[in-house]
């Protein structure tokens, strides 16, 4: 089916990750917001909605959109419980968002990421003509501390670059983006050319923009 030229993009990636990611045994100080279920934070039915709402992501994007950007990993409060890289699930409840979704959390107000307000704040008028993934799709903690963030080993990001090969050849967007320099590396060592944009947080929005708009004007200017 991932192959399969008769379903849309966005259902061939979901199939791709049915057969990888949502099959994944636990690793070491990560979390799997597809598989595992934390049940002091997570409903119980969290695991069926984050696959959920990523496949509903992935069919509101273009089969062929101008950008594919590959970012890093996912951080505690924005994909790990929305299922949607760089996307919290506070955003997937909104309905001005572009993106429909539920919420996985059993908190009573949803869980919002700076990331991804920056991330939807500079990129929401370009939706759906991008779409966005992560080279280390878990959430990679420190040891017994499962909601921060570190970043992922060479030795992880090395585990995904298939994937992360396989997503791009399903999408086959007209020009890839390496959101920071671990997913640049990412790209390079899959040999597949692409741009380096500065990543949005820390500071960096500004750069960002710049960068994804650029690219985004010599797509369309083509």
């Amino acid at each position: 089916m991932a192959g399969d030229p008769t379903l849309s993009a966005g259902a061939r990636a979901t199939h791709l990750l049915e057969q990888s990611l949502f099959e994944l045994d636990p690793l070491p100080d990560t979390f799997n917001p597809y598989t595992q279920r934390n049940p002091e934070v997570d409903r119980v039915d969290a695991v069926a909605i984050r696959r959920a709402n990523l496949a509903r992501y992935f069919e509101a994007c273009d089969d062929r959109p101008l950008l594919f950007l590959l970012a890093e990993a996912p951080g505690p409060w924005g994909c790990r419980f929305s299922g949607v890289p760089i996307t919290s699930e506070a955003q997937l409840l909104d309905p001005s968002f572009p993106i429909d979704g539920a919420q996985s959390s059993l908190r009573e107000e949803a869980y919002s990421e700076y990331s991804a307000n920056i991330f939807w704040g500079l990129l929401q008028d370009a939706f759906p003509k991008f779409v966005v993934w992560n080279a280390f799709p878990l959430h990679p903690y420190r040891p017994g501390k499962p909601f921060t963030i570190r970043p992922p080993r060479r030795t992880e990001l090395r585990r995904f670059e298939e994937l992360t090969a396989r997503l791009i050849e399903v999408f086959a967007p007209r020009r890839v983006l390496s959101v920071g320099r671990k997913a640049e590396r990412t790209l390079s060592e899959i040999s597949v050319d692409a741009t380096y944009v500065r990543h949005p947080s820390q500071g960096g929005a500004t750069l960002f923009r710049e960068g994804v708009q650029k690219a985004l004007k010599e797509v369309r200017d083509g």
